[in-house]
């Protein structure tokens, strides 16, 4: 049985350079994946122009979804593998799958080949979904969990504003061979992901997850060095919790035990947010370019200039509201960002199937609609990840992000791709209206089932499973 303070001794530290480390080696997970997105969604018309390649635009939806399926599994399989073997040691490797994988994209020969390496791609940033949600969530102060959580999701947007510009630079007509330029288009993500890889060695393994595996020395060791790197040293008097040692990991019954029968409302709404969002986001802007080029004529190589304003309205969604969440709550910031989401969609969704606005204008609404849409989707990832015990914590975020890409993500560029194929705006602009309508159940759920999280620490959200009154 442990008697410890280390939850205390983590929310008491001020920020500091160690927390900033944290953020700049295990955020980049998002600008990666916002990064991998938008390249593949950039070059679409140049692999649709390859010589080798020639993919069509269902294929260019199915290769979507194949980067989310392999997504998908990665993060069940990784996220298993995390509450196991520890944070630090998963987040290395998932890295390191994601590294090799989008390189070999760059020598795909047809479509078969692409897919699957782009199914590979997936699996790593699904496993680092899993590992470094569980991390940023195990290290951060409590006080301002929600913020740095939302910024870290936001983050992607970076990616995306450096895939959509190095597309752009890379296709620019005659500066490289037709089939050249999305070739190496994909290495800008195997030369940021090999830095990265580098400056995770110097961050911990998690002192929560130490804990709760009664690896308590280990724990104290790790987060005297944390105190020591903050220059803030641990004062006596803090609150402390009691737990059972346990050797064994977390199976699949005390799982559903947990899930189903002592956190069946959080089970609801963790789902909804995540299944809303996955359809929102993934539908729409896996298959932007396509809209770009089928109803608005936009060149292959101009399309990355649309993109950048779209991303700038994602990214400083988070930085400029995530502060809220952590002030005035989650459940008031949650509903309000997921309804104006979809209201303002079903506005843009009208203007669109009646030919009312230009490429300009569309993306124009874009950056509005998806300023409030990041910051809620980056808020269904915080209340999956604050929401649960600790010792499952890592494979409750891989199953939720599991579920709501399944359900939400892997399908929406699919079905998106085969209706812009038709060419018929009002088709398309159903599918939106589609979309909107789930994020406007999504707000209504979480106004009724939504958690008060703010500022309060992880294990008095969710007691862990071996945590003793």
């Amino acid at each position: 049985m442990l008697d410890t303070d280390i939850p205390a001794r983590l929310d008491r530290l001020s920020w500091g350079r160690f927390h900033t480390l944290v953020i700049a080696a295990l955020g980049i997970t998002w600008v990666l994946d916002g990064l991998e997105v938008t390249l593949a969604g950039a070059v679409s018309g140049a692999l649709q122009a390859s010589p080798r390649l020639a993919l069509s635009d269902a294929q260019i939806g199915l290769s979507a979804s194949a980067y989310l399926i392999g997504a998908v599994s990665g993060a069940l399989y990784f996220g298993w593998l995390t509450d196991r073997w520890g944070r630090k040691r998963l987040f290395n490797i998932t890295l390191l799958l994601y590294l090799v994988s989008t390189l070999a994209s760059a020598c795909a020969v047809d479509f078969w080949s692409f897919a699957l390496l782009r199914a590979l791609t997936g699996a790593g940033i699904g496993g680092e979904y899993a590992a470094i949600n569980s991390a940023i969530q195990e290290l951060i102060p409590a006080r301002l969990r929600g913020r740095t959580d939302l910024l870290v999701n936001g983050s992607f947007w970076l990616g995306a504003a450096a895939g959509a510009g190095g597309a752009v630079w890379l296709l620019q007509p005659g500066l490289l061979p037709p089939d050249m330029g999305w070739r190496l288009a994909f290495g800008i993500g195997a030369v940021l992901g090999l830095i990265v890889l580098l400056l995770r060695q110097w961050v911990p393994e998690s002192p929560r997850w130490l804990m709760t595996k009664g690896r308590i020395a280990e724990a104290e060791a790790i987060l005297a060095e944390i105190e020591e790197r903050c220059g803030q040293p641990a004062p006596a008097g803090l609150p402390r919790i009691r737990l059972r040692t346990r050797d064994r990991a977390i199976g699949f019954v005390e799982l559903g035990r947990s899930l189903l029968r002592d956190h069946r409302r959080r089970v609801v709404l963790g789902l909804v947010l995540m299944v809303a969002q996955a359809f929102f986001y993934n539908a729409i802007f896996f298959t932007y370019p396509l809209v770009l080029g089928r109803f608005y004529q936009v060149p292959a190589d101009r399309i990355g200039l649309y993109i950048l304003p779209f991303a700038a309205g994602n990214f400083f969604g988070p930085m400029l509201l995530g502060r809220l969440f952590d002030t005035v709550g989650r459940k008031v910031m949650i509903t309000l960002t997921y309804a104006l989401s979809g209201g303002l969609l079903l506005l843009l969704a009208g203007l669109f199937a009646a030919g009312q606005v230009d490429a300009v204008g569309q993306t124009i609404g874009w950056s509005v609609i998806f300023f409030f849409a990041s910051a809620a989707a980056s808020s269904a990832y915080l209340t999956v990840s604050e929401s649960f015990p600790l010792e499952i914590r890592a494979l409750v975020i891989a199953l939720f992000y599991a579920l709501g890409t399944a359900v939400g993500g892997v399908a929406g560029p699919a079905v998106f791709g085969q209706l812009i194929g038709t060419g018929a705006r009002l088709q398309v602009g159903g599918g939106y209206v589609f979309a909107a309508a789930l994020m406007l159940i999504a707000a209504v759920v979480e106004l009724r089932l939504g958690v008060a999280a703010e500022r309060r620490p992880l294990e008095e959200i969710a007691r862990p499973l071996a945590g003793i009154d």
